[in-house]
């Protein structure tokens, strides 16, 4: 994938979580993850936990717009448990959504954090066999 036209699109989802719920959040977002393992159409989640500052940065990489909407319907009330223990901080995307997927970001964060979106220039995606995190 090296042109400028790829669908592919990257979620950067930065969370605040909430004082007191780190294990509640943990339990979360590992259910949420695990369905999604099994049944979303995400190419690659990631999260990492910078408990320190108690923060959490979550990647979703999608093969295009349509596989975000097939994620929303499917994932709902695993994102809304992940929620109960944390607010988003920040929301970046990197590619370019179509404007049902755009708007659907922009109306589900409303004003609650900075949401940006970055388009792509180049690049390329490489997993290689037997990758497992």
């Amino acid at each position: 994938m090296t042109t400028h036209d790829s669908t592919v699109l990257l979620f950067r989802n930065t969370m605040r979580i909430t004082d007191g719920h780190l294990e509640g959040f943990r339990d979360a977002i590992s259910r949420a993850v695990a369905f999604a393992e099994q049944h979303g159409p995400q190419l690659m989640v990631e999260t990492f936990l910078d408990e320190e500052q108690m923060l959490a940065h979550s990647f979703q990489l999608y093969q295009d717009s349509d596989a975000v909407r097939i994620h929303w319907k499917l994932a709902d009330p695993y994102i809304q448990e992940v929620m109960k223990h944390c607010r988003v901080e920040r929301f970046e995307v990197f590619g370019e959504p179509d404007a049902d997927v755009a708007a659907g970001v922009r109306s589900a964060l409303s004003e609650q954090c900075e949401l940006t979106f970055r388009p792509r220039i180049a690049g390329f995606v490489r997993f290689p066999t037997g990758l497992r995190a």
